[in-house]
């Protein structure tokens, strides 16, 4: 089956490739010919582990082709994905500008039947429009079908996502396109993949429904941390013993400087608004937003208080930059308001990421220094800041840690270390939610 993924972005090139590997032959369009070239070169624009090498393998066999023109992607397809970018409006809202657009040109370009496929994050009811405008913008009356697939991938363990998901959401108001949904997605049945077919607007809303509750869970736990720290509880045991219970489970209960990414705080903002658009104020995402957002200015005041209440003249050592590890993705990263504000109240910034500092420069303040390791970043630093949990930062050499910093001070924003050994090390060891 030849299908056509449009926008070679995070979802789309995933996508594509998890489609190609599973054997089908795909054409992934997108309008940035830098992008299709680098791709045509064997070079991948974002950083995700083990998507390079299936590129590569997929391109070599002939199942997967890059180009910029949609008529060549559209022509063959008998599924065409939208998996273009929705980014959150001034409003709050998803914008929805890429989506309606591909969806003018599908309808310009089809000659035959097709499964018009959203795979990207749009609220309910975008299925109706994209339905009506490829209707509006078609040459002559040729039938077609839109369905809703929504995309469930962890930036880091993407392609594990996709070729063994917890479950494949279709929305679909046909037979005929449900049908080829499930042909598609048929080597997952060999899995016992969970698939819930059901209707195009219950499909958007399940992607905003879930997301929403995933960023409840990080900012509930976030909160909680904050009273244990005032209490003298261990929020790393509050969490284990709710997780042990099974109608909580253990995901997302990791204290922290609060959600980022490309997801989670573009979802909970869109189904806001959606509801605000139906007259009706989802007051527990409004508050989950809020507790985010302070949620970085509990860790600047942390850190400074750490370091005696100020930070002027102090050098940080700050170990990572990204939202998360395993990705090179700067979105709505918590250091993008940590970092900046402790430069504010005069602090000088030293850091390191394995894949985030061509990101980060154009995000951070330039007079942020960039390191080549670890161990450079600590050079004369007063403290050091971990700020993302990439695997590497968890076994530092502390010996060379401490030979290369000018004060003794940790502070820990993901709970990596173990208080008892930072202490073994004489080390003044700050974390979320735990004693000191």
């Amino acid at each position: 089956m030849n299908i056509c993924v449009v926008g070679v972005g995070y979802v789309g090139l995933v996508t594509g490739t998890c489609f190609a590997e599973l054997g089908l032959n795909v054409t992934c369009v997108d309008n940035d010919a830098a992008k299709i070239k680098m791709l045509k070169d064997g070079k991948v624009p974002i950083y995700e582990p083990g998507l390079e090498e299936m590129i590569k393998k997929n391109s070599g066999e002939g199942r997967l082709t890059f180009t910029s023109d949609l008529r060549e992607g559209v022509s063959n397809a008998l599924a065409v994905f939208i998996a273009v970018g929705t980014p959150q409006g001034d409003d709050g809202a998803a914008d929805l500008q890429y989506v309606w657009e591909v969806a003018r040109s599908i309808g310009e370009t089809m000659e035959d039947y097709k499964v018009v496929v959203t795979k990207s994050t749009v609220p309910v009811g975008t299925g109706q429009k994209v339905a009506a405008l490829i209707r509006e913008h078609q040459k002559r009356p040729i039938p077609f079908d839109v369905t809703s697939n929504p995309e469930f991938l962890r930036e880091g363990s993407a392609i594990e996502d996709f070729m063994r998901p917890n479950r494949v959401v279709v929305g679909a108001d046909s037979d005929q396109a449900k049908a080829i949904m499930k042909d598609l997605y048929s080597p997952l049945y060999l899995l016992e993949t969970p698939f819930v077919i059901t209707n195009v607007e219950t499909a958007e809303m399940i992607k905003y429904a879930s997301n929403a509750f995933l960023a409840t869970k990080i900012s509930f736990i976030n909160e909680m941390a904050n009273i244990c720290e005032l209490v003298g509880a261990d929020v790393n045991v509050v969490a284990k013993g709710m997780g042990l219970d099974r109608r909580i489970g253990s995901k997302f209960l990791h204290a922290g400087p609060g959600y980022g990414g490309s997801c989670f705080p573009k979802d909970t903002a869109a189904i806001a608004r959606l509801a605000k658009e139906q007259g009706y104020t989802f007051q527990i995402v409004e508050a989950v937003m809020e507790v985010n957002r302070c949620q970085r200015l509990v860790m600047v005041d942390k850190i400074k208080a750490a370091l005696g209440g100020d930070v002027k003249g102090k050098v940080l050592a700050c170990l990572g930059l990204t939202f998360k590890p395993n990705t090179d993705d700067m979105r709505d990263s918590p250091s993008l308001v940590i970092l900046p504000e402790l430069m504010q109240a005069g602090a000088t910034v030293r850091a390191f990421d394995p894949a985030g500092v061509t990101m980060a420069r154009p995000m951070l303040p330039k007079e942020v220094i960039y390191c080549d390791n670890s161990y450079h970043a600590c050079q004369g630093a007063d403290a050091l800041v971990l700020m993302t949990e990439w695997n590497q930062f968890r076994n530092l050499d502390w010996a060379r840690v401490q030979e290369a910093m000018r004060g003794k001070v940790v502070v820990d924003l993901r709970n990596v270390y173990q208080p008892a050994r930072m202490n073994e090390l004489g080390l003044s060891y700050y974390s979320v939610g735990r004693p000191s």
